[in-house]
C-alpha cells in the first residue's frame, strides 16, 4: 500500500487513541504501575496499546507492531521484519500522571531499519503532526487547517540558540553539556515527541535528550524532523539505529535543526567521548 493511501488511517488511529488517553485523563481516575525497567505505566498507556494494535493490525494484515508496552521481541524475530509499525501509544507518562497535559500518542512507520512515516497526535491541544518520506512534514491544528512545517535554518553564526529540555531533567546536566561560550533559551516540555516537533517547526533549535529512550520515543519524529530539514543524531552526531540491536534502548541524542550549526563544537568534547564509547 502506498503511504499516501495510509496516512490518512494512521492519522485517525493516532487521534482515536488520543481520545482514550484524554477521557481517562479528564476522569483522573486511572491504575498505575511501576514496570521492571522502573518506569511508570498506567490503565491509559494500557488502553491506548490495546486500540492501536487492534486497529493496526486490522488495516494492514501483513505489517507487524511493535509497542513499547509490547516489546519483548526477541532480536532473531524482529530482525526478519522488513517493514513494521513501531508505537508509542502514550509518549509523556510522567506528564499524564503529572496533570501536565504535556503528552503524545506516537505511530512509526520503519522500513529497512529506516523510518519511513511518522504521525504524534497530542491528545490535549488537539495538534496533529505528521509527515512521509519524501513529502514534506506538516501540522494539522485543532480546526483542521494543514500546513507544511520547517526548521529553523540560521542565516549567520548565531549566539542564542533555543534549546527544548524535558521538565523533569536536571537543567545543569544539559547546560553542562553545551558550549558555554553561547547564550541559550531553556524552553522546558514534558513529550519527547512533542520537543521533537517543536524543532521540526523551527519554535526551538534544537532538543537534547540525555538519559533512557526507546526507539518507539524517536522513529515518528525522526521522519517528521528530517522531512523538515532537520536530523537526529546521537550526540557523537551519528545517526540513530533501529531494529538493529538487542537492545531498543536509544542512546543521548540531539534533535537539530539546522545541520549546518557546529555542532561538533555546540557539543561537548567530554559528551561526544562519552557516547562513542
Amino acid at each position: 500500500m502506498e503511504l499516501s493511501n495510509l496516512i490518512p488511517s494512521v492519522i485517525e488511529i493516532a487521534r482515536s487513541s488520543g481520545q482514550v488517553i484524554l477521557d481517562i485523563y479528564q476522569r483522573g481516575q486511572f491504575e498505575k504501575q511501576i514496570k521492571q525497567d522502573n518506569t511508570p505505566v498506567t490503565s491509559a498507556d494500557l488502553a491506548a496499546h490495546k486500540l492501536i494494535m487492534a486497529q493496526l493490525s486490522e488495516l494492514t494484515p501483513d505489517i507487524p507492531v511493535l509497542s513499547e508496552e509490547d516489546a519483548a521481541i526477541p532480536l532473531a524475530e524482529r530482525s526478519q521484519w522488513d517493514r513494521y509499525w513501531l508505537v508509542d501509544p502514550l509518549d509523556g507518562t510522567q506528564e499524564f500522571i503529572a496533570g501536565s497535559g504535556d503528552f503524545a500518542t506516537i505511530i512509526a512507520l520503519v522500513e529497512n531499519n529506516q523510518p519511513k512515516m511518522g504521525v504524534v497526535y497530542a491528545p490535549v491541544s488537539g495538534v496533529t503532526y505528521y509527515a512521509y518520506q519524501g513529502k514534506g512534514a506538516w501540522k494539522i491544528t485543532p480546526d483542521g487547517e494543514t500546513f507544511r512545517i520547517a526548521t529553523h535554518k540560521h542565516e549567520r553564526p548565531t549566539q542564542s540558540i533555543a534549546v527544548a529540555i524535558s521538565r523533569r531533567q536536571n537543567i545543569q546536566a544539559i547546560t553542562d553539556r553545551l558550549d558555554p561560550a553561547l547564550n541559550y533559551d531553556l524552553v522546558p516540555l514534558g513529550s519527547a515527541a512533542l520537543k521533537a516537533c517543536l524543532v521540526a517547526e523551527g519554535a526551538v533549535d534544537c532538543y537534547l535528550r540525555l538519559g533512557p529512550t526507546g526507539e518507539w520515543d524517536t522513529a515518528a519524529t525522526q521522519c517528521i524532523v528530517e522531512e523538515a530539514g532537520g536530523r537526529i543524531l546521537n550526540t557523537h552526531l551519528t545517526p540513530l539505529s533501529y531494529n538493529e540491536r538487542n537492545t531498543l534502548e536509544n542512546p543521548n541524542f540531539i534533535t537539530l535543526g539546522d545541520e549546518h550549526l557546529p555542532w561538533d563544537k555546540i557539543l561537548t568534547p567530554d559528551d561526544r567521548m562519552m557516547n562513542a564509547e
